[in-house]
C-alpha cells in the first residue's frame, strides 16, 4: 500500500485543515511533524522529511504553504528518487516571506528546477500567500499538472477548506499511477 506523507506548511497545519482531517480517514497517511514549526530552517525540516521518505519510499506527497516549497527543495536531493508523486497545494511566496521576515530566509529563492517526480500544483487566484500568475508559473517551471481553484483564498479553513474531497481525488492519480507501475 502506498503511504501518503502530509507535510504543513509554517506553523503546521490547524485542527479542522483538509491535511488534518485526511489523517482520519486514510490509515496509511503520516503527517511529517517538525519540532518547530514556528521557526522554519529548511535544512532542518529536509532533515524530518527524508527520515520520512527513507522509512515510507514510494510515498505520494501531499503539501500545503510552505510544505509546498519544502518538496520543491528536496527535488534536487537524491531522497526525491522515493517520492511517487506531489499535490503541491496553495504554494507559499518564500522570496517574498524572506524580504518581509528573516526567519524565511532559509526557504529562498524558490526552486526553479523541474521536479523529478510527477506533481500538480493547486493554485487559487486570490491567496495572500502567492499570486496566481507566479503560481502557475512555478508549476510550469517545475513540470507540474495545474489546477486552477478559482477564488479560494489560500486553501485553508479560513478560506473555508475542511475536508476537501477534490484534492483526494487529485491525491488518488498518483496512488493510481504507483499500482499501474508496480503491475
Amino acid at each position: 500500500m502506498t503511504t501518503t506523507l502530509i507535510i504543513p506548511g509554517y506553523r503546521g497545519s490547524e485542527t479542522g485543515h483538509w491535511q488534518r482531517q485526511w489523517l482520519l480517514d486514510d490509515p496509511q497517511a503520516k503527517v511529517v511533524e517538525q519540532e518547530d514549526w514556528e521557526n522554519p530552517v529548511l535544512s532542518d525540516w529536509l532533515h524530518v522529511l527524508e527520515a520520512h521518505l527513507a522509512e515510507h519510499p514510494g510515498a505520494v506527497l501531499v503539501a500545503h504553504s510552505l510544505g509546498c516549497v519544502l518538496v520543491a527543495h528536496l527535488a534536487a536531493r537524491p531522497s526525491a528518487a522515493h517520492v511517487a508523486g506531489a499535490l503541491l497545494v496553495a504554494p507559499a511566496d518564500s522570496e517574498r516571506m524572506a524580504r518581509q521576515n528573516a526567519k524565511f530566509a532559509s526557504f529562498a529563492p524558490l526552486p526553479r528546477g523541474e521536479l523529478p517526480f510527477p506533481s500538480i500544483v493547486v493554485g487559487s487566484r486570490n491567496d495572500e500567500y502567492m499570486s496566481f500568475a507566479k503560481a502557475e508559473a512555478l508549476a510550469n517551471v517545475w513540470g507540474s499538472g495545474f489546477v486552477d481553484l478559482g477564488h479560494a483564498g489560500h486553501i485553508n479553513p479560513a478560506s473555508g477548506f475542511g475536508y476537501w474531497p477534490e484534492g483526494l481525488i487529485l491525491t488518488s492519480s498518483f496512488r493510481q499511477r504507483t499500482l499501474v507501475a508496480a503491475e
